[in-house]
């Protein structure tokens, strides 16, 4: 039987927090850890309890919703679900990585869409932390089983497709690029997503066969045929199947040497 999902109900309303929780008590894989009146207690609630969902408050007194996730840092929170009277606090919320946010007053419905949704999220997260642990395997080729990890670079990617993981060769990947907090692995006609910064899949793939040509991009260098300069001064690599990728001005210089293309 899976665990059930571990919810932290915070609102300075006394009927606010009864709203949420009546309705959470509809949920039979739900469990409340706990409640918070105010953001100091949602802090302390927060590092004491490990929730993985936390429905937060934006207007409270003293310490803000927004205030807390800062001082809890947007990386440590949990799952978050912002609970707000004003539309105008949606905007950033999602600054601070809010999975979802409920504008007062809520319909039932509402309140349920925004739950699967960080039920999803929960999830989603638990798949990165085995993607993790793959990444460090594969690229160790099995040594992290018996031995501590060692720097590697990687040769194949796990990537979660449909509810099962698919081991991507690196060799086959042709480039890279940013999708919001995800990563678009371009292999031929194939396309794989996975939730990974650019700035991770950089360190931790071979230089000497991947370059990163803009901050949304990385590329495979072998698969460059010509670097090509567009009017205004921009610059573009092209690829063997045709593709077109934008180089930023500043890492321009870097990929031409890397080519073969300077004196």
């Amino acid at each position: 039987m899976p665990e059930p999902l571990r919810v932290l109900v915070v609102d300075d309303e006394p009927l606010g927090r009864e709203r949420l929780l009546d309705l959470l008590a509809d949920e039979p894989d739900v469990e409340v850890v706990g409640t918070a009146g105010s953001g100091r207690a949602a802090v302390a609630a927060i590092r004491a309890s490990s929730p993985d969902v936390v429905f937060l408050d934006v207007q409270m007194p003293g310490l803000t919703g927004l205030d807390v996730v800062r001082e809890i840092t947007p990386e440590a929170m949990p799952v978050t679900v912002f609970v707000t009277a004003y539309d105008r606090h949606a905007l950033d919320a999602f600054d601070l990585a809010a999975l979802d946010y409920l504008l007062k007053p809520f319909e039932d419905d509402r309140f349920r869409q925004a739950l699967v949704r960080a039920r999803e999220a929960v999830r989603l997260r638990e798949v990165d932390a085995l993607r993790g642990r793959l990444l460090t395997l594969l690229a160790t080729g099995g040594d992290a089983l018996t031995a501590p990890a060692r720097e590697a670079y990687l040769e194949r990617i796990a990537v979660e497709m449909r509810g099962q993981l698919r081991v991507v060769p690196v060799e086959r990947i042709d480039y890279i690029e940013a999708d919001g907090p995800y990563a678009v692995l371009h292999a031929g006609e194939e396309r794989f997503v996975l939730r990974e910064r650019m700035q991770t899949l950089e360190e931790r793939l071979d230089p000497a066969r991947f370059i990163r040509v803009h901050r949304s991009t990385i590329v495979q260098l072998d698969r460059v045929e010509a670097l090509l300069v567009a009017r205004g001064g921009d610059y573009a690599a092209r690829l063997r199947d045709g593709t077109r990728i934008r180089v930023a001005r500043g890492r321009r210089d870097a990929l031409a040497e890397r080519l073969g293309l300077t004196n």
